[in-house]
């Protein structure tokens, strides 16, 4: 007990408290420079995100020894509207190709132009360098922008686009380019709106928003310098999840921390003692909580797919100095400035705590009346939206469906498709034995939905095909192309064959992903209920919370469904979705759960199990709600950015968590905790104190008594 006082004295020591300070103002001197630099070294090249043993990744490797592996093609279609492409048309789109050559980062031959079979249409394919490591993206978008320029100048009424792969490339770096800061400034805005109204105090926001800047900033830092020397994977849809994450996650900690802080105040007259009694009640929930995260999202390690992997280690990186910061800087904050920072609402010695006769300690008094059919009635009703979870479409999004505006490569795509194979430009490529060459190219040529197959080039007992598929290349025909074409060339004796492209690369992030889930799903539950078991030394209660926060998921994701499908009218959802979601929702679902459980815990050794329920909701009610709030607020700043899964993510979980802090977390464990009475505490010990009987609580107009002040 003597240690634990003396580390929790810690940050808020008469003296200590300023080394703190000093501590983190270095840490945040050192960071900066360093945190600027991640977007450096962000991997964005798809084929860096799949395991080492994937087929695609193997073609990827071997065909670096026939063709660069940094070069992506950009098609520049030319369409005539009512057709045929005239004589003018022709010189225009072969002069561009002249223009297209002194294009920075253009190399080798540019094809083209190539008429269409119909003679609407000429497309001309452009072989761009693009680093795939670093500022690829930022580097390529000024590239395709010069084509564009070229392209359209003197173009009339001639419709010209540039898509293919250097289309996509360039128009998915517009949206990510310079958005890291604009997410930043929407999310602190959200955050510092949700905290005015919470705190009711025109200061005290700037105290945990500035921790939290400080632990973004921090995990940045090591997040960059893991990435730049420990192998870590770093991408910009991870980047973006990053951000809101520690400011969501963070701002928590600090709303549960705070509200502590502030019931000690009304009980001490030193702001010191406050603080140490606030963090020895209030750590090891947060710590708790914020363990239940970080090793969550570390299962997320024995994923296949890289960009899957990395996620785990990134975002347990900005939880972890998220913790920190809001368990030693912010106290140390909080203390240095004193009771004022809560003006007007000054927390004085001996004034009546305010939660004793709020909304939550009359809802509970409601909920005590019929716990049983009030659980009931909720896990129906969860249930119920859960069933449309069914509708949901996880089975990936093709380009084109993968942005909620219409960018030019996308019309580009389409204008394509009309007249050219849809796979142009990303071609499947096929490696085997050079022996086996000749049975490559005639087994590539007759696999229905391949074409224009090239001749095999032979280099160091190898040969390497390509072939242009019919189908869109992230279409589910092309998929199927895929799959037909590796049976055929696996078939083959002797050839060893192994077939890639992008479209195989595509193919098999598909199924990484889906292996995760089926994977990572029940680790993450593993984790939960050791967790729940070991802080509530009990094996009932755990059980009961890993089912409200899976049914909460359940409702979560099928009114996503929903949503998705009836009111955005999305095309469906990427793989890692379900799984995503799964792993941000039960995590942090888990940390609601933890914060009135572990009140209660504390309130039912002397109060009885039921009358702590009542004082445990009363007393975080509140403080968990408005926790809810700003994490859904955080994850719905992801919607501002124009990608369809990323603002499906960010509505699946921004739902789900004001779902599970309003609904389930408030209701439903409450009434469970009521119903089932001191038993949710087996085996341990406090299921055998004696409870009250559910008549003899108080009713809604009587106050809920929190426990006295106890050091």
């Amino acid at each position: 007990m003597n240690g634990a006082r003396r580390i929790a004295g810690l940050p808020c020591g008469r003296l200590s408290k300023w080394f703190v300070l000093v501590f983190w103002i270095a840490v945040f001197a050192v960071a900066g420079p360093l945190s600027s630099k991640l977007n450096s070294a962000q991997q964005n090249d798809a084929s860096a995100w799949l395991p080492h043993n994937a087929e695609s990744t193997q073609v990827t490797e071997l065909a670096k020894r026939f063709t660069p592996s940094d070069i992506v093609p950009a098609l520049v279609v030319y369409e005539r509207p009512g057709g045929p492409v005239t004589v003018a048309d022709r010189a225009k789109a072969a002069a561009d190709v002249q223009h297209f050559a002194g294009v920075r980062d253009v190399t080798g031959k540019i094809l083209g132009p190539i008429p269409s079979k119909d003679d609407h249409a000429l497309q001309v394919i452009v072989p761009v360098k693009v680093a795939t490591k670093g500022n690829g993206w930022e580097e390529i978008s000024p590239r395709i922008k010069e084509l564009r320029s070229i392209a359209r100048d003197g173009a009339g009424d001639l419709g010209v686009y540039v898509t293919g792969p250097a289309g996509y490339f360039a128009d998915f770096a517009s949206v990510f380019s310079g958005f890291d800061s604009t997410l930043l400034y929407i999310t602190a805005v959200i955050v510092m709106v949700i905290l005015l109204l919470t705190y009711r105090s025109p200061v005290l926001w700037v105290l945990p928003l500035g921790t939290v800047f400080v632990a973004l900033t921090a995990a940045q830092a090591v997040i960059y310098l893991l990435a730049r020397n420990g192998g870590l994977t770093v991408n910009g849809q991870t980047a973006f999840i990053l951000t809101v994450l520690v400011f969501g996650a963070g701002t928590d900690y600090a709303l549960l921390l705070t509200a502590r802080y502030r019931e000690e105040l009304r009980r001490h007259a030193d702001r010191h003692e406050a603080m140490a009694i606030a963090l020895r009640r209030a750590a090891p929930a947060i710590i708790a909580s914020g363990s239940t995260v970080i090793l969550s999202l570390l299962t997320l390690l024995v994923a296949e797919l890289s960009s899957t992997k990395s996620l785990g280690p990134v975002m347990a990186i900005g939880i972890a100095v998220g913790l920190c910061a809001m368990l030693t800087l912010l106290p140390a904050l909080l203390v240095i400035f004193g009771r004022w920072m809560f003006w007007p609402k000054r927390p004085a010695l001996g004034s009546a705590e305010p939660t004793e006769r709020g909304l939550w300690a009359r809802i509970g008094a409601r909920i005590a009346r019929r716990p049983r059919v009030t659980w009931l009635v909720t896990a129906v009703v969860l249930g119920v939206l859960a069933i449309a979870v069914t509708g949901l479409n996880a089975n990936g999004l093709e380009s084109k469906d993968s942005f909620r505006n219409k960018p030019e490569a996308v019309t580009g795509e389409q204008v394509a498709g009309r007249h050219f194979a849809a796979g142009a430009g990303s071609p499947v490529q096929v490696i085997g034995n050079a022996a086996a060459a000749q049975r490559l190219q005639t087994t590539l040529s007759l696999t229905p939905g391949v074409t224009a197959v090239t001749r095999p080039a032979v280099r160091n007992g190898l040969a390497y095909l390509e072939g242009t598929l019919t189908s869109s290349a992230d279409s589910q025909a092309a998929y199927d192309a895929i799959d037909s074409l590796r049976a055929r060339v696996h078939a083959i004796p002797g050839a060893d064959a192994k077939v890639g492209g992008s479209s195989a690369v595509n193919l098999d992030m598909q199924r990484a992903s889906r292996h995760d889930r089926n994977l990572v799903v029940p680790l993450v539950l593993v984790v939960v209920l050791i967790i729940l078991g070991l802080l509530l030394r009990a094996v009932v209660s755990p059980l009961l919370l890993a089912a409200t926060v899976v049914l909460s998921f359940g409702a979560a994701l099928g009114v996503s469904a929903l949503v998705f499908d009836k009111v955005f009218n999305f095309a469906g959802t990427d793989t890692a979705f379900p799984l995503w979601t799964f792993v941000f929702l039960v995590a942090l679902g888990t940390d609601y759960n933890i914060f009135l459980m572990t009140r209660v815990h504390e309130e039912a050794k002397h109060h009885g199990t039921r009358r702590g329920a009542l004082i445990g909701l009363a007393a975080t009610g509140g403080v968990i709600t408005s926790a809810g709030v700003v994490l859904a607020g955080t994850f719905a700043a992801l919607g501002s950015l124009p990608l369809v899964f990323i603002t499906e993510l960010g509505f699946a979980v921004a739902f789900g968590v004001l779902l599970d802090t309003f609904i389930v977390r408030s209701v439903l464990v409450t009434s469970l905790n009521l119903d089932v009475g001191r038993w949710i505490w087996w085996p341990s010990s406090l299921y055998r104190k004696e409870d009250v009987q559910l008549g003899e609580l108080p009713d809604e107009r009587a106050a809920v008594t929190l426990s006295a002040p106890r050091t």
